[in-house]
C-alpha cells in the first residue's frame, strides 16, 4: 500500500477547495467565487483502491490558503498555514486556472472537456519526462499568455507567480502543475497552453484538470499513486477530512457571509463557535444547540451583516443551516450575534485564536478544570 501527505498550492481564487471536494467527494471546504475563501490548511482523505498493476492508496490532499504576499497579521498567519503544510508532504499540487492565463472573458464558443482532446498528443503536456525532483531555480516562472494582458497586469501577475514558486523550487518532492477549469477553455486555446508551460517550467506532469465536470481527475490520481512512498494509512477507512465538527461547522456559516454579503464585509468577517451542543443519544427528536458569534472590525460592519430589522443576520443563519444540518445529522437549532472586534486582522493574538487546532486546546484546558460534579464552589 501507498500513502502520503500532497499540499495543494495556488494563487487565490483558482479552484484548489473545489478540486479538493471533487476529489474527496464530500463538502471538505467551503467554496465561493470570492479570492482567499480558505483560511487555514484543511486536509480531505481520498482512499483509492487496488486495481491490476496499481496498489491501494491512502492521499491525504491539503488544501492550503492562496498564495499571495501578506499584507496582514491574517494574510502572516495563512501564509504560515502553507509553509506548514510543506513541511510535511510527499508531493505538492500548484494549480493554475487556464482561463485566466490566455486572458479569457465570456467564451464565445461552446467550451470542452478533455473528450475533445482526444486523438491529440497530450504525451508532453500529461507525460513529461522526470528530469528531478526539484524545480530548477534558474528557469522562468512565468508562463507565456496567449492572449497578452497589459504592461501593468503581467508585470502584477509575474510577482505573484514568482512569489508562489519561490515557496516550492527547493521541494525534494514531485511537484505537479494542474491545469484547472479547462472545461471553459476550447481545445484551440489550451493545447498552446499546455505547450507554452511544458517549455518552460521543469514539472514532471502537467495534468488539466476539470473538477466541476471530474475530467482529469482519475489521472491526477493515478500519478500522485505513481510517486507516494510504501506505508500504513494515517486516517480510517471512513475518514475523510481531520477537521473537527466545531470548525466545519464556523466555516460554513462563515460560506454563508461571504455569499449574502458584499466586497468589504467577507474579508472583515470571522466566525467562532461558542456553543455545541449535541442532542442526547436515543432523543426522540434529536436537536443539535449551536451559538455562533461573528467577528467583525466597525460599527458600519456590523450593521450590514445584521441588516434591516435583522434580515441579513436571519438570511445567514437560514443559509448556514441548511447546510449544518446534513452534516451533523440532526435538527439544528442556531444562534448568531455580531461583536465589533476593531482591527482583528492585525492582532496576532486574536488570528492565532481563529485556528481550530489552538481552539481544541483551550477546549481541553476548560474541561480539565471544570470542578466535580456535585461540587459547590460558592464561598
Amino acid at each position: 500500500m501507498r500513502s502520503g501527505f500532497v499540499a495543494i498550492l495556488g494563487r487565490p481564487n483558482v479552484g484548489k477547495s473545489t478540486l479538493l471536494n471533487a476529489l474527496t467527494g464530500e463538502k471538505v471546504a467551503i467554496v465561493t467565487a470570492k479570492p482567499q475563501t480558505t483560511r487555514n490548511r484543511i486536509a480531505g482523505v481520498v482512499e483509492v483502491p487496488a486495481r491490476k498493476g496499481a496498489p491501494a492508496a491512502q492521499i491525504v490532499f491539503v488544501d492550503t490558503p492562496g498564495v499571495l504576499k501578506p499584507a496582514s497579521e491574517l494574510d502572516r498567519r495563512m501564509l504560515q498555514e502553507v509553509h506548514e503544510a510543506l513541511e510535511s508532504r510527499d508531493a505538492a499540487l500548484v494549480l493554475m486556472d487556464a482561463t485566466r492565463r490566455i486572458g479569457l472573458g465570456a467564451v464565445s464558443k461552446p467550451p470542452v472537456g478533455l473528450d475533445a482532446l482526444k486523438g491529440h498528443d497530450l504525451s508532453r503536456a500529461v507525460n513529461v519526462p522526470q528530469k528531478g525532483r526539484a524545480l530548477a531555480p534558474e528557469r522562468s516562472f512565468v508562463a507565456e499568455p496567449i492572449s497578452a494582458p497589459t504592461r501593468t497586469e503581467a508585470s502584477a501577475g509575474s510577482s505573484e507567480d514568482e512569489f508562489l514558486f519561490s515557496l516550492i523550487r527547493k521541494l525534494d518532492c514531485p511537484v505537479f502543475l494542474v491545469l484547472t477549469k479547462i472545461d471553459l477553455v476550447r481545445k484551440e486555446q489550451l493545447l498552446p497552453l499546455i505547450e507554452s508551460l511544458t517549455r518552460r517550467f521543469n514539472f514532471p506532469q502537467v495534468i488539466p484538470v476539470s473538477a466541476r465536470k471530474r475530467d482529469g481527475l482519475d489521472v491526477l490520481v493515478r500519478k500522485i499513486v505513481e510517486v507516494l512512498p510504501k506505508g500504513e494509512r494515517y486516517f480510517p477507512k471512513d475518514q475523510y477530512t481531520d477537521q473537527p465538527m466545531r470548525f466545519m461547522v464556523a466555516e460554513l456559516i462563515r460560506e454563508s457571509i461571504l455569499i449574502e454579503t458584499g466586497e468589504e464585509v467577507p474579508y472583515a468577517s470571522a466566525v467562532v463557535i461558542e456553543q455545541f451542543e449535541e442532542p442526547q443519544p436515543g432523543a426522540r427528536n434529536p436537536l443539535t444547540r449551536i451559538a455562533a458569534a461573528i467577528y467583525c472590525e466597525r460599527a458600519g460592519q456590523k450593521a450590514i451583516l445584521i441588516g434591516k430589522g435583522g434580515s441579513k443576520l436571519k438570511a445567514i443563519g437560514t443559509g448556514a443551516r441548511r447546510k449544518i444540518e446534513p452534516l451533523v445529522g440532526t435538527r439544528v437549532y442556531l444562534e448568531l450575534h455580531v461583536l465589533v472586534e476593531p482591527g482583528w486582522r492585525e492582532s496576532r493574538r486574536f488570528v492565532e485564536q481563529l485556528d481550530w487546532r489552538n481552539q481544541l486546546e483551550r477546549l481541553a484546558g476548560e474541561r480539565s478544570v471544570e470542578p466535580a460534579a456535585g461540587a459547590d464552589d460558592s464561598e
